[in-house]
C-alpha cells in the first residue's frame, strides 16, 4: 500500500473534505463557462439592449448545468451591468448592451484608486474633446450625420435658459454627442467613457450649487450658448483647425465652474448610479 493510499485510509474525513473542495470548485468553472456563452451573445449583438434572458428552465435545459451553477453564471453577468435580474411573477433577466457608461464606471474606479482629482480630469477632456470635434468636422457627411444632430440639441438648450440644471443638463448631452459622431468607434468608446465620467460628475456639482445658488448665471449661460453655435459653424465649415481651437476655449470657460472643487477626488459612485437607474 503506498503512503497516499494509507493516508487516505487513516485519515478518511480529510479525502471527504477533498472531495467537497473539488465540488465547490467545478461548479464556478461550468458558471464561468455559462457566462461566457451568453456575454457572447450579449456583445456580438445576438441578444440586444432591453432583451430577456430565455427563461431559467430553457436555460437549464439549453446548458445543462445545476440551478446553483446557472445562477452563479447570471450573478457573473449582473456583476458585469450586462443584465439585470428582477425578481416575482414578472421577474426575468434583462439585457444590457455595454457601452460607454460601463466603461466611465470602470475608468472611475482605476481613476479613484489612484487619488485622481478634477483637475486633472478636466485637463484630459479639455485635450482630447476638440480633436473629437475636428473628426466631426473632418466627415463627409457631416451635414447630414452631424450638423442636424447637435443643431437640435443646441435649438432645445435655447428653450431652458431659464433653467440652470436642465440647461447644464443639455449641454452636457451637447458635448457627449459631439464625441460620439466623430466616426472613430476607438474614440468614441474611450473619449465616451471619459465623457461619463465627467458627466457625473458634473451632474453632482449641479445639484450641489444649486442648493448654494451658485449656478452659472444668464450672462454665463448665454455665452455658452454662443459657443457651441460657432462649434456648430465650423463643423458645417468642415474647418477642423478652427473647431480645435474654438472648442479648447470654450471648454475652458465652461470648466471653470465644475473645477471649482478642483482638488476634489473624481469618485466612480456618481457614474454608477447612472448605471443602476436603467430600466
Amino acid at each position: 500500500m503506498s503512503p497516499l493510499d494509507n493516508a487516505a485510509t487513516i485519515d478518511p474525513p480529510r479525502t471527504g473534505v477533498k472531495m467537497a473542495l473539488r465540488r465547490q470548485l467545478r461548479q464556478p468553472r461550468l458558471a464561468e463557462l455559462v457566462a461566457e456563452e451568453l456575454r457572447a451573445r450579449i456583445t456580438s449583438g445576438v441578444m440586444r439592449d432591453g432583451d430577456l434572458l430565455p427563461k431559467l428552465e430553457d436555460l437549464l435545459e439549453e446548458f445543462n448545468v445545476s440551478k446553483p451553477s446557472l445562477r452563479e453564471a447570471l450573478r457573473i453577468l449582473e456583476t458585469e451591468g450586462l443584465i439585470t435580474v428582477r425578481r416575482g411573477n414578472m421577474g426575468g433577466a434583462v439585457v444590457h448592451a455595454p457601452g460607454s457608461s460601463d466603461a466611465g464606471y470602470m475608468i472611475g474606479l482605476v481613476l479613484e484608486s489612484r487619488n485622481v482629482t478634477v483637475r486633472d480630469l478636466a485637463g484630459a477632456i479639455k485635450q482630447f474633446e476638440p480633436l473629437c470635434a475636428a473628426l466631426c468636422a473632418e466627415r463627409p457627411d457631416r451635414m447630414t450625420a452631424v450638423v442636424p444632430v447637435l443643431r437640435a440639441i443646441h435649438d432645445r438648450q435655447k428653450e431652458v435658459t431659464d433653467d440652470p440644471i436642465a440647461f447644464s443638463t443639455i449641454g452636457r448631452e451637447f458635448h457627449e454627442v459631439l464625441v460620439e459622431l466623430g466616426g472613430n468607434e476607438t474614440i468614441k468608446l474611450v473619449m465616451g467613457a471619459l465623457e461619463a465620467v465627467w458627466s457625473a460628475g458634473e451632474r453632482v456639482w449641479a445639484q450641489r450649487a444649486s442648493s448654494s445658488d451658485s449656478l452659472p448665471d444668464g450672462r454665463t449661460r448665454a455665452e455658452g450658448l454662443r459657443a457651441h453655435e460657432r462649434l456648430i459653424e465650423l463643423i458645417a465649415r468642415g474647418d477642423a483647425t478652427a473647431v480645435v481651437l474654438a472648442a479648447r476655449k470654450h471648454l475652458e470657460s465652461s470648466q471653470l465652474y465644475a473645477v471649482a472643487d478642483a482638488d476634489h477626488l473624481v469618485h466612480a459612485s456618481a457614474v454608477r448610479g447612472k448605471k443602476d437607474g436603467r430600466p
